[in-house]
């Protein structure tokens, strides 16, 4: 069976052996775990088929997270020697698309036989030298360790967005998997409320230290914000809540959505989330990880920032409010008062680290303060556009993780889903993503001030133009 709930590895202790031990540990069951996820494909051939169009196909992913552990060593200069130069160029760059309508992949890959034994190559030499390699305690970002833990945790969250890519495969091509059950409990929509917060003041960011524990050049910094007071949605907006706005033809009229979600639209011919399917009689199944349920309306619902946008807007024209998305900031209020500002979040109080399913269960079910799901279940979009902290610093090893994110154009998602492991269920870990991404990602609304939506545009085309200079 296997094992699927492990905490990061701390950086820090006074006794090296064990800690060998403890990262050779960390550092197998994310390989397996991830290896476990394509044992969802049913068939070798399924390897070369794309879920996405604009994405490779699963045969590059299960090649990217083991050459990455190779190309970082080698960065790092602890590694002279590449195992297969070939792989390690191949399957290297094109994780996720940059122009949302891209060409699809034409590009020739090797057996999926061939990969296994790469993989293996990579395992053992890995072992190696976790085992060999001189070491002291704290790791630091500039020893070859570090390399160790990125690749690590760049596994994880290849993890989750595979998983994603599973979901999106046809399920033809998919098979139930004793290590991935689904949660069996629908039922009654719970009615959303508004939960007051008064003005207060947080600080975001690691600073300069890595508390023990491994992250992403992101993180680090700090930004000291002034949140004024606001109103969140006491539950993730359910399937059932999105429902009424799918039932009155928000996906065919232009007045909610903006420019670019009238290019998702036109692109994509979406007419409801993503892991919605619609039937002949107009109602609705699930599109679980590995099968199509009856629709669970208590479970959040899973769609795009864009899609998000458009429900605020359609649902500040019914009411007479303004609702929007919350900021990072908001959510690290509502962090702050559910009594889930731990540096590691718990899996024995949220949806997070597969403790629970291979799935989204009911919104009220995990209770954080008067709020629900502030953590788990499903990523939550926020407003805030992926921007540094003052004091960020670009980690050399790996100059395009964060740094493109910079545009303007890839908004924050908070909290980790039912399938966020290691990093991803950390307070301070931050995750962006261009607002037509197809994640495990939900909502929750808030009413509050903040700027107007033409203000918001203004500063991202702001941010664009200054990031476009800096990559042309």
């Amino acid at each position: 069976m296997l094992q699927k709930q492990m905490r990061s590895v701390r950086l820090d202790g006074e006794d090296i052996v064990q800690k060998r031990v403890e990262l050779q540990s960390y550092f197998h069951q994310s390989f397996d775990f991830f290896e476990s996820l394509f044992e969802l494909l049913n068939s070798d051939e399924v390897f070369y088929r794309q879920s996405e169009p604009t994405r490779h196909p699963m045969i590059f992913y299960f090649g990217h997270t083991a050459i990455f552990y190779i190309n970082k060593l080698v960065a790092s200069g602890a590694l002279k020697e590449r195992i297969n130069p070939h792989f390690e160029e191949l399957f290297a760059v094109g994780v996720d698309e940059m122009t949302w309508d891209a060409s699809s992949d034409s590009l020739r890959w090797p057996s999926v036989a061939e990969v296994r034994v790469y993989r293996l190559q990579v395992r053992n030499l890995v072992d190696e030298m976790i085992m060999s390699m001189p070491m002291e305690l704290p790791i630091t970002q500039s020893d070859p360790f570090w390399a160790i833990w990125m690749g690590i945790e760049h596994e994880r969250i290849h993890i989750e967005t595979s998983s994603v890519l599973h979901r999106q495969m046809p399920l033809e091509y998919i098979r139930p998997h004793a290590d991935f059950s689904i949660c069996p409990v629908h039922g009654d929509i719970p009615e959303n409320s508004m939960v007051y917060f008064p003005a207060s003041k947080v600080t975001l960011g690691k600073g300069s230290d890595d508390h023990g524990l491994y992250g992403w050049d992101n993180e680090y910094g700090r930004a000291a914000v002034e949140v004024e007071a606001f109103q969140a949605s006491k539950y993730l907006v359910s399937n059932g809540e999105f429902l009424d706005f799918v039932s009155a033809n928000g996906y065919g009229v232009s007045r909610w959505w903006d420019e670019e979600g009238l290019k998702y639209l036109h692109i994509r011919k979406a007419v409801c989330p993503p892991f919605w399917v619609r039937q002949d009689d107009g109602s609705y199944k699930y599109r679980a990880l590995t099968d199509l349920i009856d629709m669970p309306y208590n479970w959040p619902v899973e769609v795009n920032t864009l899609e998000a946008e458009a429900f605020c807007r359609w649902k500040s024209a019914q009411e007479g409010e303004t609702y929007r998305l919350p900021t990072e900031a908001e959510h690290r209020v509502m962090l702050q008062a559910g009594g889930m500002d731990e540096e590691v979040f718990d899996d024995s109080r949220a949806n997070i680290n597969l403790a629970h399913y291979a799935s989204s269960v009911p919104v009220d079910t995990f209770a954080h303060g008067e709020l629900y799901d502030v953590v788990g279940n499903v990523w939550q979009w926020t407003q805030s556009q992926m921007a540094p902290h003052e004091g960020f610093f670009t980690h050399p090893w790996y100059e395009d993780f964060t740094e493109p994110t910079f545009d303007g154009k890839h908004n924050l998602i908070k909290g980790g889903s039912w399938i966020s492991t290691g990093n991803e269920i950390m307070r301070e870990s931050r995750y962006a993503f261009r607002r037509h991404f197809i994640q495990h990602a939900g909502f929750r609304y808030v009413i509050g001030e903040g700027e107007n939506e033409k203000e918001t545009y203004e500063r991202i085309e702001r941010i664009y133009e200054q990031w476009k200079k800096r990559y042309e």
